[in-house]
């Protein structure tokens, strides 16, 4: 059985024992089966974002690496440059009839250069950029599921509550942990 089936099988177990406890009509027992609910309800939301700042993550990772590529290219393209242009200045070094094209040539290179140098040394700062947004979007998906698993226990142990035919300190212990489990959810993105 696979984790996602875990997870399934979990929360309807959950609403079945909500369900039966709607049943009975015990007014203590429907507000648990309630917040059950409203529980599950957060725990679907803080988990929703979890996947969300997973998956840029991955994407910034990506773009990351795409335009360090790019990057690489302009200074490969840049050292061409420089080579071609230090050609032109031995050429134009040598002397003859060519010395003043050479000398154009060499400054056309060195001007191009300077150009790619701007655009590689752009790049690399996107680079720096993605990365960051990376790190920070990866440092929220730990918080949040953190989060999306205090609320998934706090689920569970409110359901005890109507497993033990109303004992309330599993409900209020339920509701501490979905508590905490949406003070770390915000805190994800402070």
């Amino acid at each position: 059985m696979s984790v996602v089936e875990d997870t399934t099988q979990e929360h309807l177990e959950n609403a079945e024992h909500a369900e039966h406890a709607a049943h009975e009509g015990n007014p203590f027992l429907i507000t648990v089966s309630a917040s059950i609910a409203v529980l599950a309800v957060l725990a679907a939301t803080v988990g929703s974002f979890e996947s969300l700042e997973t998956a840029e993550a991955i994407n910034d990772k990506s773009e990351a690496s795409y335009l360090q590529n790019k990057a690489s290219d302009q200074w490969a393209f840049f050292e061409a440059k420089s080579i071609k242009k230090n050609s032109y200045e031995i050429a134009a070094a040598m002397g003859g009839a060519n010395t003043d094209a050479f000398r154009a040539d060499a400054k056309r290179n060195e001007d191009d250069g300077v150009a790619i140098q701007a655009r590689a040394t752009e790049l690399e700062k996107q680079v720096d950029e993605k990365l960051r947004d990376s790190e920070i979007r990866a440092r929220r998906h730990h918080i949040l599921t953190l989060a999306t698993t205090l609320l998934h226990v706090s689920i569970a142990i409110a359901t005890l509550s109507i497993i033990m035919r109303g004992r309330r300190w599993p409900w209020i212990g339920s509701l501490v942990l979905g508590a905490m489990g949406i003070i770390a959810a915000g805190f994800a993105y402070v």
